[in-house]
């Protein structure tokens, strides 16, 4: 925001200035089978106003646009050109404790990623933890055992 900006807000009594949208990344799967589907989504997005950047990735079926956009009119973008659309539904499989566990594991995800959903996660104070750590370096009452 500029000194001119900050001025003209005092100067003003009402002001119709709508709010700019935050610098967003969206990813979309897309399901895309030839160049023309590539091109007709890239040119879908890339007429919207805000974008800034367009990346499309056929063989992961991926679309990350970035820019200053709402995701969901993205994504309604992306659908009105007759692709069947969703969110980005995956996150990388060295991000998840059991990435094999039911619900996660999709055969469809590229390689590498699997399905974002909530996971337990590794009890902390497992009993063979506990014994572990009796003998470690870092323990200073690992002499006083010994």
């Amino acid at each position: 925001m500029g000194a001119l900006d900050y001025i003209s807000n005092f100067c003003t009594v009402t002001s119709t200035r709508s709010k700019r949208k935050p610098m967003q990344t969206v990813e979309i799967k897309v399901k895309m089978d030839c160049d023309g589907c590539e091109r007709r989504v890239k040119s879908a997005v890339n007429s919207m106003k805000g974008v800034k950047t367009v990346e499309v990735n056929r063989k992961q079926s991926r679309v990350v646009v970035s820019g200053y956009v709402d995701p969901n009119k993205v994504l309604r973008r992306v659908k009105s050109t007759g692709k069947r659309a969703e969110f980005w539904p995956y996150i990388p499989q060295h991000l998840v404790h059991y990435p094999y566990v039911s619900g996660a594991y999709d055969k469809r995800a590229p390689a590498g990623f699997v399905r974002n959903v909530v996971q337990a996660y590794p009890a902390s104070n497992a009993p063979e933890d506990n014994i572990v750590s009796l003998f470690s370096d870092d323990n200073v009452n690992a002499c006083s055992i010994m």
